[in-house]
């Protein structure tokens, strides 16, 4: 980073004044006033929902949420990142009869005290339907459920905000498990699990099992060359 070009802004972090460079995310901020970030940063790459950030702009009363890695710094922000939330999640075991007949409510039976009030969509950093798959959910339409909550990170701001406690991410996640079993056996896959059991790939498996980590990256851009695909 060149330091002479470096235009400061001042953002507060957990109540505290600091001087950031404009542009930066705020996972990118914390680390430059000298957080060490141990937790809530994640994959760094928008899709663990691990580094779920609330925060409000000056002179607005209303609180903003978003991913630290995606979302930018701007002046005067207050921010705070929020810790796990251990939202709650049922144990559950697959259906064996008929996915159509599956009833959710007997799992998660707070999902029939939603009253549609749509705080958990407007709350969304990933702007997914959350209110909409959660009505899919009730009335029993799987593809729906599916559609709208596959793109969820799981980062909990919905369960956080919802004022009748519902985990809205771990309702849909058993829905998108369950249309799963549902789903017609993929023929390549029995073919590649027995080759595995054969012992197809045993002599490749242990052959990159020798490699350093630098002998691992320049295999795969070896592989990728073969398939003509950008590196």
């Amino acid at each position: 980073m060149d330091k002479e070009n470096i235009t400061l802004i001042e953002v507060y972090i957990l109540g505290k004044k600091y001087a950031v460079p404009r542009g930066l995310t705020i996972l990118k901020a914390l680390e430059y006033a000298g957080f060490g970030l141990t937790r809530g940063c994640g994959c760094r790459g928008g899709v663990c929902g691990a580094c779920l950030t609330v925060y409000r702009r000056k002179g607005d009363f209303r609180l903003k949420t978003g991913l630290a890695c995606q979302t930018v710094v701007e002046p005067d922000m207050y921010l705070t990142q929020l810790p796990y939330l251990p939202g709650n999640r049922t144990q559950f075991p697959l259906p064996k009869g008929p996915v159509e007949d599956f009833a959710v409510a007997e799992y998660y039976p707070e999902l029939m005290r939603c009253v549609a009030c749509n705080t958990c969509t407007k709350n969304c950093p990933m702007e997914l339907q959350v209110m909409d798959y959660i009505a899919a959910a009730k009335r029993g339409d799987l593809e729906a459920v599916y559609e709208l909550s596959v793109e969820c990170v799981m980062c909990g701001m919905c369960a956080a905000r919802c004022p009748a406690e519902l985990t809205q991410f771990n309702i849909a996640l058993l829905l998108r498990r369950v249309r799963g079993k549902n789903l017609p056996r993929w023929s390549q896959l029995d073919k590649r699990l027995g080759e595995i059991e054969q012992g197809v790939y045993a002599h490749e498996l242990a052959d990159l099992k020798t490699l350093k980590p630098e002998g691992l990256i320049e295999r795969f851009k070896q592989y990728q060359a073969t398939r003509g695909e950008a590196i």
